[in-house]
C-alpha cells in the first residue's frame, strides 16, 4: 500500500505555495484588514482572479463541466496552503466544500460558474450558520478577513464533514505558518548576548509544535482519502482530523506568541492574523468537544475497530 503523493500532486501543492507567497505575504492581509476598519470588504478582485487563473476554483469541478475533476485529497493539499497564506478569499468553502456538496446532490447547474470564478457559494450548516461572504447583514469575526453572516442550512452529515475536513486542512496550514514565524523570530530576538533559539526551553517548545504538527498531517491526509473513497468510517475520521489538528494548531499558537514575548500580543505582529484564523476554524463546522465525542462514542461502542490490523485492512 503506497501511502505517497503523487508527483503532480507534490508538484501543484509547491506552485499553489509559491504563487500565494508572492500575493498574499503580510502586507496584503494588513491592507485587507486596513479596508476592513474603513467599512469595506477585505476582498481584492486581482486575488480572486489569480485563483480562479490558477483553476483552483475548477479544481473539483468535473471536467465536462469546465473542471480539472481532481478528488478531496488534492483539495486537502491546496487548503493546507491556503491556510499557510491566511487567505482571506473563500476559495476553500465554494471549491472545496461546496463543489463536493453539489455534486453528491446531483446538482450541476451551478458548477461552470464556480470554475469560472463567477460564483462564489458559502454554505450555512445547521452547525455552521455562519459563512464567508455569503449575502446579507455581517456580523464581525474573531478574524478581521472573514466577512460572517448568518444563514440558515441543513443538518446534512456530508456537507458537515466536508466543512471539518477543509477546516482541519487549513489549520495545520495555519500552525506551519505560526510555527515558522516563531522559529524565525527565535534567531534574531536576543537575550544574554544570544539568540533566543539557543535555549533549550525555546527549542523543546517549538520541537513539541513541530511534532504535534507533523502527527496531525497524516490524520488529516487520511481523513480526506477517506472522504474520496467514500468509506463508511470517513466521519469519524474527520473527526479525529479536527481534533488533531485544532490541538496543533491551538499550542503552536500559544507557543508563537510565548516565543515573540509581549510583541506577540500586538497588531505589530503578523503573527496575530494566523492565530486569529486558527481560533475562528477551531470552532468552525464542529467544536473540537463535538468531534472528540463522536470520536469516543465510535471507539467505546465498538462501531470503529481499532488498531493496525483494522488502520490497513
Amino acid at each position: 500500500m503506497d501511502f505517497r503523493f503523487t508527483e503532480d500532486q507534490l508538484t501543484l501543492t509547491e506552485s499553489v505555495r509559491d504563487y500565494l507567497a508572492g500575493t498574499h505575504g503580510p502586507e496584503v492581509l494588513r491592507r485587507l484588514d486596513a479596508a476592513t476598519e474603513q467599512g469595506n470588504a477585505p476582498r481584492d478582485p486581482a486575488i480572486w482572479q489569480g485563483l480562479v487563473d490558477m483553476g483552483l476554483t475548477a479544481l473539483l469541478v468535473p471536467e465536462e463541466h469546465g473542471g480539472l475533476g481532481l478528488g478531496l485529497v488534492d483539495a486537502a493539499l491546496i487548503a493546507a496552503e491556503c491556510g499557510r497564506a491566511c487567505l482571506a478569499e473563500p476559495l476553500v468553502d465554494t471549491a472545496f466544500v461546496g463543489v463536493p456538496w453539489l455534486l453528491a446532490q446531483g446538482k450541476s447547474d451551478q458548477l461552470a460558474a464556480i470554475a469560472a470564478g463567477e460564483v462564489k457559494l458559502p454554505l450555512p450548516h445547521a452547525i455552521n450558520p455562519w459563512t464567508a461572504d455569503g449575502e446579507g447583514a455581517a456580523v464581525q469575526s474573531v478574524d478581521p478577513l472573514r466577512v460572517l453572516t448568518q444563514g440558515s442550512g441543513p443538518d446534512d452529515p456530508h456537507l458537515l464533514n466536508l466543512g471539518a475536513l477543509m477546516s482541519t486542512a487549513q489549520l495545520v496550514g495555519l500552525a506551519d505558518a505560526m510555527l515558522a514565524q516563531a522559529t524565525e523570530y527565535a534567531k534574531i530576538r536576543t537575550q544574554f548576548g544570544q539568540p533566543i533559539g539557543a535555549f533549550q526551553a525555546i527549542k523543546h517548545q517549538l520541537a513539541s509544535c513541530a511534532v504535534a504538527i507533523e502527527f496531525a498531517k497524516p490524520v488529516v491526509w487520511r481523513a480526506a482519502a477517506a472522504m474520496q473513497d467514500g468509506i463508511a468510517s470517513a466521519p469519524i475520521h474527520v473527526s479525529h482530523a479536527k481534533v488533531a489538528a485544532t490541538d496543533a494548531a491551538m499550542q503552536t499558537a500559544e507557543t508563537a506568541i510565548q516565543v515573540h514575548g509581549a510583541m506577540g500580543y500586538t497588531y505589530e505582529v503578523d503573527l496575530h492574523f494566523w492565530m486569529k484564523r486558527s481560533w475562528a476554524l477551531a470552532g468552525a463546522w464542529g467544536s473540537r468537544a463535538f468531534h472528540l465525542k463522536r470520536v469516543d462514542e465510535a471507539v467505546l461502542s465498538g462501531t470503529l475497530e481499532i488498531g493496525p490490523q483494522s488502520t490497513f485492512a
